[in-house]
């Protein structure tokens, strides 16, 4: 396993890491909170944001427009099944959220969750590192590479991680702050 793979599944696991970030509300409307939504659409789960254009005309509410005006329903139960603690209202042809400012108990709820994704992400970037020294103790044992080229690669992969693992910590520090910025 060469070195620039295992960059390439840390840099998977910051950008993974960032994604799910988005899905967390901040008290402003923003379209990528329904990303992780699925709705049973004839039988098998679909992502929201393939069945309905999805908007934010302003800064508290996003609004749905299904491309099928039979699966208002469908959209509405799973935006209520979710954990966004947001009820949708309808007219029957456009679901409106309104999203309300969060509470302080919210904004460390949330601050917890993005604590918990980071987490996730740190796990990503050490399995890679794990993967990465273990091929190289292999290398090693099949006397492809020396002793000495072992321990830098070991090392070159540790200081990768610490670096990616620094990345993520960032990340979580603009979310938290964004999240608890009133």
């Amino acid at each position: 396993m060469k070195l620039k793979d295992i960059e390439a599944q840390m840099q998977k696991a910051v950008e993974a890491t960032k994604n799910a970030f988005n899905t967390i509300r901040t008290g402003r409307a923003n379209a990528s909170l329904l990303d992780r939504i699925m709705v049973e659409y004839y039988g098998s789960p679909t992502p929201l944001k393939s069945l309905a254009n999805i908007s934010t005309p302003d800064a508290s509410t996003i609004t749905i427009q299904p491309f099928d005006p039979g699966s208002v329903s469908p959209i509405e139960k799973a935006i209520q099944m979710s954990d966004l603690g947001i009820n949708p209202s309808n007219d029957g042809s456009v679901i409106r959220l309104a999203i309300p400012p969060l509470t302080s108990d919210r904004r460390k709820e949330l601050a917890k969750q993005a604590s918990k994704l980071a987490e996730d992400g740190k796990v990503g970037v050490r399995n890679a590192r794990r993967e990465g020294i273990d091929a190289a103790r292999k290398q090693e044992k099949a006397s492809e590479i020396s002793k000495d080229e072992s321990a830098d690669l070991q090392d070159d992969i540790q200081k990768l991680t610490d670096k990616y693992v620094k990345k993520i910590d960032e990340e979580l520090a603009k979310k938290e702050e964004e999240i608890l910025k009133v």
